[in-house]
Formats: structure tokens, sequence, C-alpha cells
């Protein structure tokens, strides 16, 4: 059975347009707390939150749907998404929720929900919730109404577990470090715990107004980061993005390094301290063809999963693995967190600088990456895949690249986008490939 509300990651779309409204923020709360209030004594949720306007709304709505069904309702404020998944478990709650759009614009949202072993939901339980949700919800007497409270010290043991990844009695005195904060859930946090290491911080992406999340900062317009280091040679940038579960690194030069590279580095950091979990490495089929050769000559196999951190989770919980992510940014290392953190992450590039004594341009760039080129084109209503022109054009394009290359055509979980990604180590073929495609798709769109 397919999800109806559901997307890749949590429910989504344009906040106060459906499903993004407070009604159904209200429904999907009541909902969930009914799914998560079966066959239990403990009723707890805890709701965290980025610094978009419309968290606000759907974080009232969703306290009220939660309180009704009886669930004791614990208000984080505006904390990064790892921070939820590590309160589930460290707070004893049955669900957490995090209100973010990630690294959407301000007018996107979403609602992302955690279980009590602090990992996001499975299908079956999404499924099960948007039934709820479709029904009748079965709310509580009036005596058993769920209290909400606030708690003021969730940000803090978040920050405080942070450290606990960074080596013991290792501090980052005389480094200085630019943290792009995306103007978003970690604008306290990241620059907070950089500092109390030792560090000396420029932080850029710190005054959220609501409205200027992931507005040209973070990581994915990294820019701003990168011109901060070169104007106060800094020995390297970090960039979050709006809910910190993804990181970009900066190097001492102003060149940026994606998640394969930071992947990358990591892995083979583990693998030679026997600390990488059966050698292996969990990403995407995003993930570039570089990275993959660069990790079999280290010994190290990859294995791809569908798009999604989701997915990279499934993966490496199947198989034990404690290493995985994806391109865009989310690194999970499951012997910390269980899900994507961009500020671990980039405590991990910053340990990995110290103990080698190399530049940030030594450790962002481990392997050449193939050339790459990934167009996005927004649809409406039909679906541009199914189209003859696009099958014959990714034909087309397959036969073109044969052995030389790749193609990944797919619909975004998270928005009306086809992505177009190509991959080859011709850079003028893969040009001519990807862009025929693309035309294709628009003019089918």
């Amino acid at each position: 059975m397919g999800r109806k509300y559901f997307g890749t990651d949590g429910v989504r779309g344009l906040a106060n347009t459906h499903p993004m409204t407070a009604e159904m923020a209200l429904k999907l709360g009541a909902a969930a707390g009914r799914y998560f209030r079966r066959d239990k004594k403990s009723h707890r949720v805890v709701i965290g939150k980025d610094t978009r306007r419309s968290s606000y709304m759907i974080e009232a709505a969703l306290t009220a749907g939660f309180a009704s069904t009886g669930m004791e309702v614990f208000l984080l404020g505006p904390v990064p998404t790892p921070a939820v998944g590590m309160l589930s478990r460290s707070m004893r709650a049955d669900v957490g929720v995090m209100i973010s759009a990630s690294h959407n614009p301000y007018h996107d949202n979403g609602i992302k929900f955690f279980g009590p072993d602090g990992y996001k939901l499975s299908n079956d339980a999404e499924i099960e919730i948007e039934q709820l949700v479709d029904g009748t919800i079965k709310l509580a007497a009036p005596e058993n109404i769920g209290r909400v409270q606030r708690i003021d010290d969730g940000l803090g043991r978040y920050m405080e577990f942070a450290k606990t990844t960074f080596p013991r009695g290792r501090l980052l005195e005389g480094m200085k470090v630019v943290i792009d904060c995306a103007n978003g859930a970690a604008y306290k946090a990241a620059p907070t715990v950089l500092w109390e290491l030792g560090a000396d911080v420029i932080p850029v992406g710190v005054t959220p107004d609501g409205f200027n999340i992931n507005e040209g900062c973070g990581s994915t317009s990294p820019q701003a980061a990168a011109q901060a280091v070169i104007q106060h040679k800094a020995d390297v940038g970090i960039c979050l993005d709006g809910d910190a579960d993804r990181i970009i690194m900066i190097d001492e030069n102003g060149a940026v390094a994606d998640g394969d590279q930071i992947m990358g580095l990591i892995a083979g950091r583990w693998c030679d301290q026997g600390a990488l979990a059966h050698d292996t490495l969990v990403a995407t089929v995003m993930s570039n063809m570089g990275l993959e050769k660069h990790l079999g000559r280290r010994g190290i196999r990859l294995l791809r999963t569908d798009v999604g951190d989701r997915h990279v989770v499934q993966a490496m919980r199947k198989g034990r693995y404690n290493l995985g992510g994806e391109q865009s940014g989310h690194i999970v290392m499951s012997d910390y967190v269980t899900t994507g953190d961009g500020l671990i992450a980039g405590l991990q590039f910053l340990n990995a600088m110290m103990e080698s004594n190399q530049p940030a341009s030594a450790l962002a760039h481990v392997f050449t990456p193939y050339p790459q080129l990934l167009e996005n084109i927004r649809y409406t209503d039909t679906d541009p895949l199914e189209a003859a022109s696009v099958k014959a054009a990714i034909a087309e394009g397959e036969a073109a690249l044969q052995a030389n290359g790749r193609l990944l055509i797919r619909k975004s979980g998270t928005e009306p986008l086809v992505r177009v990604m190509g991959e080859c180590e011709d850079a003028g073929l893969l040009r001519r490939v990807v862009g025929d495609i693309a035309e294709a798709v628009k003019a089918a769109a």
C-alpha cells in the first residue's frame, strides 16, 4: 500500500496549504498520539522545530493533537533534527517530532516523526498513522488530556552530547572556524559547541527572522561561508542546512567539499583505525563514481541505496554498518546518532585536521570526482516521465553513455521536480546527454 501524506522524509509541503495546514497538523498529532499510545503505560512526545515562522503555527496544532489523545507533550523549541532523535531516546519518549522542511525555503515546512529508538518511522508505521488521520480518532477523556510543558535544557543536552563525540581532552585552540547555520535550527548550538571546544568562531547565518532560513546561506548556498573563510583567513568552514542534518565543508582556499568527499575521508580514517564496520560505506545512487573507485582502491566497499537518508539508515541497520550518507551532506554515524548530523560530522572533520596536522584542503578532496551534472525540472500535474518523448530521450542517452557513465532520472520525494542526473568521464558528452533529456522533460512537463 502506498503512502498518501508521507513522502521520503515525513510530511512536507507549502506552509498553510494542504497538507501543511494547522488542521492537518492537528490530525497528524492526534493520529500519531493514538498510534503510539497502544498498549503502552507511558505517553510522551518531544517536539522540536526550526526557525520558520510557520513552525510555530504547526507546533501549536501538533501539540493540541497529541494532548487530545492523552500524550504528555515536551516542547524543545528550535533544535537540530538530530537532537530530536537523540532526545526521543534519552527522555524515554514514545515519539519524537521535528517540524522542518530541512534545506527548503521558508515558505515550505514539514513534519518528521521519530520512534522511541530515535530512528525515523518505518513505512508501515506511517501508513497506519495515515489511516488513523482519515478515520475517526478516539480522543482522551477530559481527565486524561495530556499536559504540555517546555523543556529548557533540551538544546543544552544535545550540545553536551555533541562535544562527547570529540576526543576527550583535545581542543581546537588556534583553529579559526567559519560556521554557517543557514539561519536555522543550529544557530545557537553549533557556534557555542565550537567555541566551547576552543575554536575561534566566525558565525554566519545566525540571525533567523522566520523568513531567511536557507536564504543565500547554509549548505545549499555555501558561497557566503566561502567568502567569510577568505575574508577572515579561516582554517576551515562548516555549512549546515536549516535543520542541521546536512553538512558541506569549505577549505582554507574557499573550495567546497560535498558529502561524498566528507564520507570518503571519514571512511578511510575509520578503516585505518579498524573502526569502519565490515569495511563498508553506505551511500545512495547519487554518490559519485569517483568515490566508489577511491574506496575500492582502499579495500572499502560502497553499498548503494535509493535516494534518501531513510534508505541509507535502513541499509545500515540491516547490515550493521556504522557509516553512511548522501552526496548532499547527510552523514550518518550510528556509533553516535540515529540520523544525519551536520555538527557531529563537522567535528569528525576538525578532529582529522588536528590529528593529521594537515590543512582542510588536503583532507576535503580525497578523490577526483567524475564529471556529474544534475538538472531539476519543475512540473505540474502531468508526470513527464510517462511521456514517450522523454522515454525515447532517456534510451538514447543511455546508449550514448554506454559503459563510460550512468544516468539517474527520478522524481523528487519532497517537491514536484524531476531530477536528471548524469555522470561520465567525457564532460562534453555528459552535457549533451543531460541537456537533451532535460529539454524533453521540460517539453512534457
